[in-house]
Formats: C-alpha cells, structure tokens, sequence
C-alpha cells in the first residue's frame, strides 16, 4: 500500500478532517490532499512529524522507494524526485518474472540508490565550477 492510502486511512481511523490534519501538521489542506492521492510525498522532517502524532513508525508509513524519492525531492527538487522515481521504475522493471527473494530485491534497490548518490555527488564535484566550490567551502 502506498504512503497516500496509509495516511488516509490514519485519518479517517482517528476521525478527523483534511483540514484538521492540515492545521496539527501546519500544512494547508492541499498538501494533505497531494499526501492521500500520491501526488507528493513529505520531507523527512514532516514524515517525522506524521509518525508521531498517528504513533507509528516511519517504516511502517513509506517504503524504501518511496523515502529514496522524498530524499531526491529535497536534495534535488522536482528534478531529482523525476529521476529517482524513473530510476526505480527501470530497476523495479528488472525485477518482473524474476526469481530474486525480496530481500535480494531490497539489498539491490538499496546497491542502486547508493550507487545513485554517489554519481549525484561525483558530478556535483566534477562539474560545479571551481569558483562556486571554493565558496561552498568558505561557509
């Protein structure tokens, strides 16, 4: 089950209304409506925050999938959470018909996503002119 259709039904388990869940989070009712219809996922910080006012776990909220885009979305925007998401569809592709147990699955969705982050650092340091880098430093 998706993140959206868990967060909902939380909401609907303790009675309360999109803009009653807007206001404890301090989001606006669209965001919560972008949650329950698996438009956006929350920053990690916000996941937290879902956690522990429904008192549960974050693991038990998203997947590995789903907190690698979250994590994309923050460090790169829109941008990053469009190629996380395409990167697990490819890798998630590999995996249809096949005779992996999940837990080899998961240890080589985890192998991707790391593999992913270091190439996003790997470029972010060959290609970032040298005059921005030596300014990220002096902060």
């Amino acid at each position: 089950m998706a993140f959206g259709d868990k967060f909902k039904a939380m909401r609907n388990n303790a009675g309360i209304s999109q803009e009653q869940l807007a206001g404890i989070l301090g989001v606006t009712k669209r965001t919560i409506i972008n949650y329950e219809t698996n438009q956006t996922l929350p920053p990690t910080d916000l996941l937290s925050k879902i956690a522990r006012y429904f008192g549960v776990s974050i693991d038990s909220l998203v997947s590995e999938q789903e907190e690698f885009v979250a994590l994309a979305y923050e460090r790169g925007g829109g941008r990053g959470a469009s190629e996380a998401e395409a990167l697990v569809a490819q890798v998630s592709g590999l995996f249809a018909g096949g005779r992996l147990s999940d837990e080899d699955k998961d240890a080589v969705m985890r192998a991707i996503q790391n593999a992913y982050w270091v190439a996003k650092e790997e470029s972010k340091r060959k290609y970032t002119p040298k005059k921005y880098r030596e300014k990220a430093r002096e902060r």
